[in-house]
């Protein structure tokens, strides 16, 4: 598979390594990217050779959320438009959630906004000790829109109160406490962790391991249609409003947004 913003490899024994390659742009989701992500899970969806997917990123950061020119894009396009692209963001999110394959978070540098989404569509998150995570979104007066979702569903509407709406950044150990990692480990053990989570469906007949996870879903009910839609709907009201043009405005300005106080 040959992609513009990921590098993917697939070792003998099926276990796949899928890194976010844009590390000039600390992985952000671009257009690109969100497209590229949607086609991996589409072609990766009835491969039952590919036992286990390692998710990661090339550079220093694992995922800083979304791309702000593509989010500058989109507070100047009309609504449809608007629309148009939250619903391949929430999508694409969807499709990877709904990968038969356990999807395995491997976490270092930083996970920022749909950073901590991509996070919270895995099956298993470990992360690098130092790693710094954070719902940034509100700084720039977005929400985390079709995030929202899969956030939820696996920390708890309780527990993602505690970061949902601060912006502010948050450690490894608690991303393990709020439920978003599994397991906190040194930079030098991340990969060897990563294995560990993956080595065990080497064992499992994969149409089970596809159907077992599938229930998991149905049971937990937790990223339903309805949630979906709202989402997409909620994404393209906040790039409407005045304080995200002014949020996104200063970030590129390099100001400060007026309703920061000191």
């Amino acid at each position: 598979m040959g992609y513009e913003t990921l590098d993917v490899a697939v070792d003998d024994r099926g276990i796949v390594q899928l890194r976010l390659n844009r590390p000039d742009k600390r992985n952000s989701l671009s257009a690109q990217m969100i497209n590229d992500l949607t086609d991996f899970a589409v072609k990766a969806t009835p491969r039952r050779d590919w036992r286990a997917i390692v998710l990661s990123g090339v550079g220093d950061v694992f995922c800083a959320g979304g791309d702000l020119g593509w989010m500058q894009a989109q507070i100047a396009a009309d609504r449809a438009t608007r629309m148009a692209e939250a619903k391949k963001l929430a999508m694409m999110l969807k499709a990877l959630n709904e990968l038969p394959q356990p999807l395995i978070g491997k976490v270092h540098g930083g996970a920022y906004g749909g950073g901590v989404g991509m996070c919270a569509v895995c099956d298993v998150v470990v992360s690098a000790e130092d790693v710094k995570f954070g719902l940034t979104e509100t700084r720039l007066g977005l929400i985390p829109a079709t995030i929202g979702p899969y956030v939820i569903a696996r920390m708890g509407e309780g527990l993602a109160r505690r970061v949902f709406m601060s912006a502010r950044l948050f450690t490894a150990l608690e991303a393990r406490d709020l439920g978003l990692v599994a397991k906190v480990v040194p930079t030098a053990d991340l990969d060897t962790a990563a294995e560990a989570e993956a080595f065990p469906y080497l064992s499992t007949a994969p149409g089970a391991v596809a159907a077992a996870k599938s229930l998991a879903r149905k049971l937990g009910q937790g990223a339903t249609d309805t949630m979906i839609d709202a989402s997409i709907e909620a994404l393209a009201d906040t790039w409407e409003t005045d304080e995200a043009r002014e949020g996104i405005a200063a970030f590129f300005e390099k100001r400060t947004a007026p309703w920061v106080r000191k």
